[in-house]
């Protein structure tokens, strides 16, 4: 084996380490403003954003799909209240709720209005996880 295949294996050996200390949280995370969502998209290769509120009929059929798929997926999932956050829902064009913006690698690649089923959203996730 030469140097350069045990430096190979070092740096491997490293990445998964470091995978595995970014660690994706079991219960939706409750992002208050933008720079905790900014953190939270940085910090997770994929994040889905429940953008709710509280008085929202639909969101509240909505909130175990999210809570499961938060326990059961390999995205951090975050709830962002838009009565409390309207400057950040209004950045993302959000207009109706519940609106869904699915984070890979930085940037927002899906977003979905309206009550989605568990299966959709699973396979969402997987399709960038």
């Amino acid at each position: 084996m030469s140097d350069t295949d045990d430096l190979d294996e070092i740096r491997e050996r490293k990445r998964e380490q470091l995978k595995e200390q970014v660690t994706v949280p079991d219960d939706p995370i409750h992002v208050d403003g933008q720079a905790h969502l900014d953190e939270l998209v940085a910090d997770h290769d994929v994040v889905l954003v429940d953008f709710y509120a509280d008085w929202c009929g639909p969101c509240k059929m909505l909130a175990p799909v999210i809570e499961t798929l938060a326990a059961e997926t390999d995205a951090a999932v975050a709830k962002l209240d838009v009565d409390a956050n309207q400057d950040v829902a209004a950045s993302y064009n959000v207009q109706g709720v519940p609106t869904l913006y699915l984070f890979a690698d930085g940037e927002p690649v899906e977003e979905l209005v309206g009550v989605q089923d568990e299966d959709t959203l699973r396979d969402l996730i997987a399709q960038y996880a």
